[in-house]
């Protein structure tokens, strides 16, 4: 399947005007929750999970609604003000839900592709960012388990975006000033028209 003109790793695909009223007062909760570009904890570097215990395991789950109710495909921990290592994810809608706790990079190939990507915490925000397109990551699950995913395409762009959040890198970052200066002035122009869809543009 050819990748998508815009890949918007955290992002509904679906325009929020489109939704019915219950997905998009369930998507307005979700999306109250989840911290915005200002916000010193997106900043910040989370700190390794330590303590496997029933706890985590709500708060991945815990993750999971919110990305779902969000629609969108990868949330990290941070983004909701838990410093913990953690992330979530689901590229496709039958898959389970991804989880990585303390991931670390192993290996990135050589290719590398840009494309478009927007972010729950930057609402209106998308810009292009390059990204290897083929990954491997090590982490462990929510119960301690060892896990290694090797990645592709848009699975490897999501798990990248939210390692990202991890280190307090944001997409902003990682595009060209040109770039930065357009997202700047669309999230100036969202906060003065009130509160915005978390779609790209």
């Amino acid at each position: 399947m050819a990748e998508p003109e815009t890949v918007e790793p955290e992002s509904a695909e679906e325009p929020p005007e489109r939704l019915d009223p219950e997905t998009r007062a369930r998507r307005d909760a979700a999306l109250r929750v989840v911290r915005k570009y200002g916000d010193p904890v997106l900043r910040s570097r989370a700190r390794p999970v330590e303590t496997f215990d029933a706890a985590l395991v709500d708060e991945v789950q815990r993750m999971g609604r919110l990305m779902n109710d969000a629609l969108g495909i990868g949330l990290a921990a941070t983004q909701l003000g838990v410093m913990h290592r953690v992330l979530v994810y689901r590229v496709d809608p039958d898959a389970p839900l991804g989880v990585l706790v303390n991931p670390e990079q192993e290996w990135a190939g050589e290719e590398v592709e840009a494309m478009e990507e927007g972010c729950l915490s930057l609402p209106g925000v998308g810009v292009d960012v390059d990204r290897p397109v083929h990954v491997r990551v090590r982490a462990v699950d929510e119960r301690g388990a060892p896990v290694v995913v090797e990645a592709s395409g848009l699975e490897a762009r999501v798990i990248q975006h939210e390692m990202d959040h991890l280190d307090g890198v944001l997409i902003l970052d990682r595009t060209s000033r040109d770039q930065r200066k357009q997202a700047m002035r669309a999230l100036r122009e969202a906060t003065a028209d009130g509160p915005a869809p978390a779609v790209s543009a």
